[in-house]
């Protein structure tokens, strides 16, 4: 069995030394995601806007995996202000609301100040037909 290695082309995965994903097996294991558009390293300020922004990165991620956000069985928060994770809940509910993987929510600075959520998810690929 192979492990594969998925990019989002952020520097930071080669100044830090890590994947934004890792396959194994049936497995895919998405690294903490936070809200930048990794193609322009821009950051919205506003915490709704970085959900939306992690989520489409996760979900970006997963593609690389051929999986998908319904293939999501945990997925864990953090967020500075844990008292603002209620304003999450709307976009969250969009994504995993009939997937309803078990799920964490941690209160926890971040590297970045203009981070305000993280997002980390593991998935097990569903099979697939064979092609």
């Amino acid at each position: 069995m192979t492990r594969q290695l998925i990019s989002s082309g952020s520097r930071f995965e080669d100044e830090i030394g890590y994947s934004r994903a890792v396959v194994d097996g049936d497995w895919v294991f998405v690294s903490g995601t936070t809200g930048f558009d990794y193609a322009t390293m821009t950051i919205p300020d506003d915490l709704v806007e970085q959900t939306e922004q992690c989520l489409q990165n996760i979900v970006a991620a997963l593609a690389q995996a051929n999986a998908s956000i319904r293939d999501v069985v945990r997925v864990n928060y953090v967020l500075p202000a844990g008292n603002d994770f209620s304003r999450c809940w709307p976009t969250l509910r969009k994504y995993f609301g009939d997937v309803r993987p078990a799920a964490m929510m941690i209160s926890a600075g971040l590297a970045d100040p203009r981070m305000r959520i993280e997002i980390e998810v593991t998935a097990r690929r569903a099979a697939r037909p064979a092609p």
